[in-house]
């Protein structure tokens, strides 16, 4: 093993630890959306099949604003980056173990660093819509991604897989909506 791979192994191994407790929160499972089409249709069912969100003081809209910014973000570019060490090392360290596992863990309350507040009082429909808009305009977009605020340089498909994962992370926290009696 020549001492470059040796460094890498050993700085993502050593990262991981830190990366997951910077970047700590409940886990969402990939296989909960495996393609686009199951992301795009899990956020139209919502209109129909209500949820509340536990464990968060972001109501269902403003969960919904929040991933639609994510993706925005990747092709506009975010607003506040991490510095480039941070990225280069910490944060591509935990994209690395987020993607080998399948699994992304972040702080599910935590605003993109430098995003306009959410809406607490935007409709559940134009939430939906929202997101469902920015899920199209990835899928078709053809430029330059721009670099995720914490784990740097991704290609389409390493942000379509960040993007599904951190979709999934944030449904561990929707539950059914109980009808009131």
């Amino acid at each position: 093993m020549n001492r470059r791979k040796l460094l890498r192994s050993t700085t993502m191994l050593l990262a991981a630890p830190v990366a997951s407790t910077l970047l700590t929160g409940c886990t969402g499972r990939l296989k909960t959306f495996t393609t686009w089409k199951q992301g795009q249709q899990a956020v139209l069912d919502l209109l129909f099949v209500p949820k509340v969100v536990q464990g968060n003081a972001w109501n269902l809209s403003q969960v919904l604003q929040h991933l639609a910014q994510s993706i925005e973000y990747s092709m506009q570019g975010y607003p506040v980056l991490n510095g480039a060490w941070f990225r280069s090392t910490i944060g591509s360290a935990a994209f690395a173990v987020f993607n080998a596992r399948g699994t992304m863990s972040h702080d599910l309350a935590e605003p993109i660093p430098g995003a306009p507040p959410l809406d607490a009082s935007q409709t559940l429909k134009t939430s939906v819509q929202r997101l469902l808009d920015a899920m199209d305009a990835f899928a078709q977009f053809n430029g330059t991604l721009r670099p995720h605020f914490a784990y740097g340089e991704l290609t389409k498909p390493q942000y379509e897989r960040a993007h599904l994962m951190h979709l999934a992370n944030h449904w561990t926290q929707f539950h059914a909506k109980t009808a009131v009696a």
